[in-house]
C-alpha cells in the first residue's frame, strides 16, 4: 500500500489496517527466522504514524520504535475538514514526466543528497519503456493513504504504548510548521513512559537520505546505550 512494490488494493488503507499488515510480516518473518522475534521497527511520515499505531496494538511483538519526521502528525488539527486537507496537500501529477527531468528536479532541489539518495527517491516510480515515469502509488491510491492519516490521531495513544519509542524529527528554525512539531512531540515525550527525541535542524522531511550517517548513527545509539532494551 506504499511507495513500493507491495499490492495496492482497494481497502485497508485505515491506519489499524495497516497496522495489521504490519503484524502479518512480522509474524511472517518470525516463522522463518526466530531471530525476527521483536524487531525494532522505522517509519518515516506516514510511516512514523503507523509504526506508533503498531506499538499501540502489537507492542508486544516489538522492542520500540523509530518515527522518522512523523509519527505524531494529526492533520485534522490543520485541516479540520477532509476536502480541505485534500486541496492542500494532493501532489502533482507525475505519471508521464520524463525519467531524467524529475531526477534532475530532485537533484536541484537537494543539492547535499548523495546520488544514492536520488536513486532511493526515484525508486518511487516506475522506468517505463519510453522514458517517462508513473509513480508506483498512483495518485488515486496517494490520496486514500492521506485520508487514512488525516483520520489518524496518536495523541489518543499515548497513554496505551508501553514500548520506547525514538522520535527523529526534522526543523526548520521557529517557522509556524516546525513550532506546531514541537509542541506534538513535546506532548509524545510527557506522555509515553520510555521516548527520546533527537532533532534534526535544519533539515528536510526526507532527513533520513539528506543525513544517513548521522541518522544510523542516532538509532545505532539508541540501541547499544541500551534504550529499546
Amino acid at each position: 500500500r506504499g511507495h513500493g512494490l507491495s499490492d495496492k488494493p482497494d481497502h485497508g488503507y485505515a491506519m489499524s489496517d495497516i497496522a495489521a499488515d504490519v503484524n502479518d510480516v512480522l509474524d511472517a518473518l518470525v516463522q522463518q527466522q526466530r531471530k525476527w522475534a521483536n524487531p525494532l521497527i522505522l517509519g518515516q511520515s506516514w510511516g512514523g504514524n503507523i509504526v506508533v499505531e503498531v506499538a499501540h496494538q502489537f507492542g508486544h511483538k516489538i522492542r520500540g520504535a523509530v518515527a522518522v519526521d512523523g509519527g505524531t502528525i494529526e492533520l485534522q488539527k490543520a485541516f479540520p475538514e477532509w476536502e480541505e486537507c485534500k486541496r492542500a496537500l494532493t501532489p502533482p501529477a507525475l505519471a508521464g514526466m520524463s525519467y531524467e527531468r524529475l531526477r534532475s528536479y530532485i537533484r536541484a532541489a537537494h543539492l547535499d543528497w548523495s546520488e544514492e539518495a536520488i536513486d532511493g527517491q526515484m525508486y518511487n516510480m516506475e522506468r517505463l519503456a519510453d522514458g517517462t515515469i508513473k509513480p508506483w502509488l498512483t495518485l488515486e491510491r496517494h490520496l486514500t493513504v492521506l485520508r487514512g492519516l488525516w483520520e489518524h490521531s496518536p495523541s489518543l495513544l499515548w497513554n496505551e504504548i508501553s514500548v520506547p519509542i525514538l522520535f527523529t524529527p526534522a526543523a526548520r528554525g521557529n517557522d509556524e510548521h516546525t513550532v506546531v512539531k514541537r509542541a506534538q512531540v513535546q506532548h509524545a515525550l510527557d506522555q509515553l513512559p520510555k521516548s527520546r527525541v533527537e532533532w534534526f535542524d535544519p533539515a528536510v522531511h526526507d532527513l533520513h537520505a539528506q543525513f544517513p550517517d548521522r541518522f544510523a548513527a542516532v538509532v545505532n545509539d539508541a540501541i547499544t546505550s541500551g534504550f529499546f532494551s
